[in-house]
């Protein structure tokens, strides 16, 4: 089981995301850090386990605005041996192949920035790309086809639950499994509603091969114990 911290940039600053609605997320507040700056919230949560990657999720490029260029500059400075996994509202392939020429940058092709289909199957670095399948309440966010057609994914799949991000309402499960059952060996990972290690263990032996986390760290239930044990 492979735990990814959650990194929500929103001016320069770590949110904390509750459910999706980003127009109520304010700065974080975390006893790992002394502030919301995005390295100084990596470094907190890294003082937590040795993660080999963080998801960070531009919230301003996904909206449409200025992206957090610098912060994101700043985080692959400080850690110049992670991974990245960006959301920045990418729709082409052209976009991602700009990404990914940063060495540890990997391009989270979220759905509910994806006009097309097609561009899953332009991507120029498949092996740096992971798609997201996107859902609020029981809506899918995204080309309907995308969802349906499982040749068009990647070897790295999120199932983004955003109703669930930051709720204490636990995985969906149901979902969950419905895309294990349908992805051919490809990697799942959920995202949204993750409490604590019984939620990881339940995750794990549905097949699921690691989680997006949070508040889970923020809040301490997720322990560097649980973190020890499931990193194994």
């Amino acid at each position: 089981m492979r735990i990814i911290p959650v990194l929500d940039i929103m001016g320069g600053r770590v949110v904390r995301g509750v459910m999706g609605e980003r127009r109520g997320y304010r700065p974080i507040k975390t006893p790992l850090a002394g502030s919301a700056d995005p390295v100084a919230v990596a470094r907190g949560l890294a003082g937590l386990g040795d993660f080999s990657a963080f998801y960070v999720a531009d919230l301003d490029a996904i909206e449409g605005r200025p992206p957090n260029a610098a912060a994101l500059g700043a985080l692959n400075e400080a850690f110049p041996k992670t991974a990245f996994w960006v959301d920045a509202g990418l729709e082409t392939a052209a976009e991602a192949e700009r990404l990914q020429r940063a060495p540890r940058q990997h391009a989270v092709m979220g759905t509910e920035s994806i006009a097309d289909a097609a561009v899953l199957a332009a991507l120029p670095h498949p092996e740096r790309a992971i798609l997201s399948l996107d859902f609020k309440g029981e809506a899918f966010l995204g080309p309907p086809e995308i969802l349906q057609d499982t040749t068009l994914w990647p070897d790295r799949v999120i199932v983004m639950t955003l109703a669930r991000v930051g709720s204490g309402a636990g995985p969906d499960l149901d979902r969950l499994g419905a895309i294990v059952a349908r992805a051919e060996g490809r990697a799942i990972y959920a995202a949204g509603g993750v409490r604590g290690p019984g939620d990881l263990e339940v995750l794990e032996q549905a097949g699921i091969a690691g989680a997006l986390v949070s508040t889970a760290l923020h809040n301490g239930r997720l322990s560097s114990e649980a973190l020890r044990r499931f990193g194994r």
